[in-house]
């Protein structure tokens, strides 16, 4: 099969940044960084490299999801590599 590479934009919960940030830090991403949005509210795009033969992108989106202090996922930017 392919790997797979995927950027999320994760948005926390207002005030929980650093609690989503320390969530996503277990799932092992490939790259993680904060961007500001407007108004003092920023999102964090985390980057994961995956084999598709093994996971798929809907099932870290779900694992993103279930992370406290994480209000919205989506997915930014999906390719192969």
């Amino acid at each position: 099969m392919s790997d797979v590479g995927v950027i999320y934009k994760v948005y926390p919960k207002e005030g929980e940044l650093e609690k989503a940030l320390e969530g996503i830090k277990k799932l092992n991403p490939n790259g993680l960084q904060t961007e500001d949005v407007a108004f003092g509210i920023k999102v964090i795009k985390a980057f994961f490299a995956f084999d598709d033969s093994k996971t798929s992108s809907s099932s870290i989106e779900e694992k993103l999801r279930s992370i406290d202090g994480v209000n919205e996922v989506e997915v930014d930017q999906e390719t192969l590599i």
